[in-house]
């Protein structure tokens, strides 16, 4: 039996009345989070400053800027609970200022923002954009 079956069928309910701001935050929906890994120096992306935006038919809003910890993620979700709502978002990585502070000049890069546009269609799911990085290519895909 899983932690969550033996808390019986009220757990949410409970959590909710007596929770924190957070926790509430986390049952209301789901979360956006990255993962950024430097696969030509087999390392997390400590650093990288990405910026996340909601995409409009006339334009984007920028959301926030963050800057990625020393795994390569952001400290807490991108986005979570009733931030996260249906629709098209980028995640714009700052591939190139990353490998500038570790050295490379700008004859030894090729990719300088590198932008990834993803729907949003269950604000109750968990979306992971992960990002595998190199100075003269990337892949991403959703994780899990």
């Amino acid at each position: 039996m899983s932690q969550a079956q033996s808390r019986g069928p009220d757990c949410a309910s409970r959590t909710r009345a007596g929770g924190s701001a957070a926790t509430e935050r986390h049952l209301a929906g789901g979360r956006l989070t990255t993962h950024v890994l430097d696969t030509a120096n087999g390392m997390p992306a400590r650093g990288l400053r990405l910026t996340l935006s909601f995409l409009t038919d006339v334009g984007s809003a920028p959301l926030k800027t963050l800057l990625t910890n020393g795994d390569g993620r952001c400290d807490a979700p991108l986005l979570e609970g009733d931030d996260l709502r249906p629709g098209w978002y980028e995640i714009a990585f700052d591939v190139g200022s990353y490998y500038a502070g570790l050295g490379r000049t700008e004859e030894d890069g090729f990719l300088g923002i590198v932008p990834v546009r993803f729907q949003v269609t269950n604000w109750q799911a968990h979306y992971h954009v992960p990002l595998l990085v190199a100075p003269f290519g990337y892949s991403t895909y959703r994780g899990s």
